[in-house]
């Protein structure tokens, strides 16, 4: 059985521990904080709190750091004598932070995956993208995605395109939230209950999602499944009520407005990477 210790213990790793556990994996894990959140989260869990960060590596296949960036030059500092003999799988969840970086701050020749899960990890329905380091091979990749896959989906992608997915599925989240919101300040404006028309929108959010998720793995599969383009052109009858609202929509600057929204992400992100 792989043995996993996670660094760090806030809701991100609480977010994954559980995904552990519900999948099955109640054994093996290992959680350590500086902090008393590590207690916490063993108290709830039932996973062993190690009385160390050294301790934990020393019997961890896996480590997870799951700290914040700038802590991570602090944490691994007196690690390495433990990191250089017990050589364990190290995936990061630290935003940020590429391969090249973490790779200078542990033993020559450590196997590293960068992993970036969003906030839905929460409820089980995040979107991980996946990189290797340099000496992480085929068989790390889908040890960590099997890791992943339990709080959601995961992908791999090339690491130069890491901002932009931290754009369109880290920060986006809140964008959405604010969509929401937005829509449900309409309904309120119409007389609904704030209430009633979060759950109206909030349903029609996750019909939609659905459906685009379905045509796109029909596509995948035999090619019969629905663009975007086809699934708005479905959507919206000749002079009706929903055409005349993606007209205001568009003249309100919402595409525009969406897409520097990405951009500013996406140059936020490479900043704090610098």
């Amino acid at each position: 059985m792989t043995t996993y210790g996670f660094i760090g213990a806030g809701n991100m790793a609480g977010a994954i521990v559980d995904g552990l556990i519900a999948s099955g994996h109640s054994g093996g894990t290992t959680v350590w904080s500086a902090h008393d959140s590590a207690s916490a989260l063993a108290a709830r869990t039932g996973v062993r709190l190690a009385p160390s960060a050294e301790e934990l590596v020393g019997t961890s296949d896996v480590v997870i750091l799951a700290v914040k960036p700038h802590v991570i030059p602090v944490v691994l500092a007196p690690l390495q004598d433990v990191l250089a003999a017990r050589k364990p799988l190290v995936v990061s969840i630290a935003a940020g932070l590429t391969t090249t970086r973490l790779e200078s701050l542990l033993p020559d020749g450590t196997r590293v995956v960068r992993a970036m899960p969003n906030m839905a990890a929460a409820v089980r329905e995040s979107m991980t993208a996946l990189t290797a380091g340099a000496a992480a091979s085929e068989e790390d990749l889908e040890l960590t995605a099997s890791l992943m896959g339990r709080v959601g989906r995961t992908m791999v992608l090339d690491e130069k395109d890491f901002s932009a997915f931290t754009a369109l599925a880290g920060s986006s989240p809140a964008f959405i939230f604010t969509f929401i919101e937005a829509l449900a300040r309409g309904g309120v404006d119409a007389g609904l209950p704030k209430a009633r028309a979060v759950e109206i929108v909030t349903q029609a959010l996750l019909g939609s999602a659905s459906m685009v998720r379905r045509e796109a793995e029909r596509r995948a599969e035999d090619g019969t499944g629905r663009t975007l383009a086809d699934l708005l052109d479905t959507a919206c009858s000749p002079g009706g009520t929903t055409v005349a609202g993606l007209i205001a929509m568009e003249g309100a600057g919402f595409s525009p407005a969406v897409i520097e929204a990405v951009r500013a992400a996406i140059a936020r992100d490479r900043a704090l990477g610098a």
